[in-house]
């Protein structure tokens, strides 16, 4: 199953074994998908969860008392910690199609949506060509794809942010990989895109050193 087999190459391991199971590596030390270092990444279920840290620090993670103190034991004491909302789908609500795929270094692309490389998927407005909504896609692995969408103030109301992510959804999923989506717990527009377009809430987490 591709989602299997990108948890165990994005994290590590897979699945986990125990509430919390920490496992050692490589890539929590290499520049990812955005060209920064990611030094924690977890995902649990509602079975369990699994903590991936760099080898070194594994020990001393496994001995920490709470997940609020592993940015300081890992030298990043200068980050916070994130909690979100994990979700992926094998089959996305069959919205109709509201965007284009273009290079992301199109003079046409916004900022935010350059730094994912690759393709981009964007709507504009056909009589002024202005953005209006854009999903850039995290390129974790080869099988997983992590999108991440938003959506102009003045355009928002019209369903674009969920008809976007079904179609780059598909995508995803004819190139052989997982399409996965993540937001903070309270964020509930977020949530609610994210069900539209056919993932759904299994009461999967993801945590981690956050970014600055």
């Amino acid at each position: 199953m591709a989602l299997t087999d990108h948890l165990r190459e994005w994290l590590g391991a897979w699945p986990p074994t125990g509430n919390l199971d920490v496992t050692g590596s490589p890539l929590r030390t290499l520049p990812a998908w955005d060209g920064r270092v990611h030094p924690a990444v977890g995902v649990g279920t509602p079975e369990g969860a699994m903590l991936s840290v760099p080898p070194e620090h594994v020990a001393r993670v496994r001995a920490a008392r709470t997940l609020r103190e592993i940015p300081e034991l890992i030298g990043y004491g200068d980050r916070g910690w994130f909690d979100a909302v994990f979700r992926w789908t094998t089959e996305p609500t069959p919205l109709p199609d509201a965007g284009e795929w273009v290079p992301a270094t199109d003079d046409a692309v916004p900022g935010w949506l350059r730094v994912f490389g690759g393709e981009v998927l964007v709507a504009v407005d056909p009589e002024t060509g202005q953005h209006l909504a854009g999903v850039g896609v995290k390129r974790h692995d080869r099988f997983g794809r992590e999108l991440s969408v938003v959506t102009a103030p003045e355009a928002r109301g019209r369903g674009l942010a969920r008809r976007l992510v079904a179609q780059a959804a598909r995508r995803v999923l004819d190139e052989g990989a997982v399409p996965t989506y993540m937001h903070a717990v309270s964020n509930t527009a977020s949530a609610a895109v994210a069900k539209a377009a056919g993932f759904p809430d299994l009461g999967w987490t993801a945590f981690g050193v956050a970014e600055n």
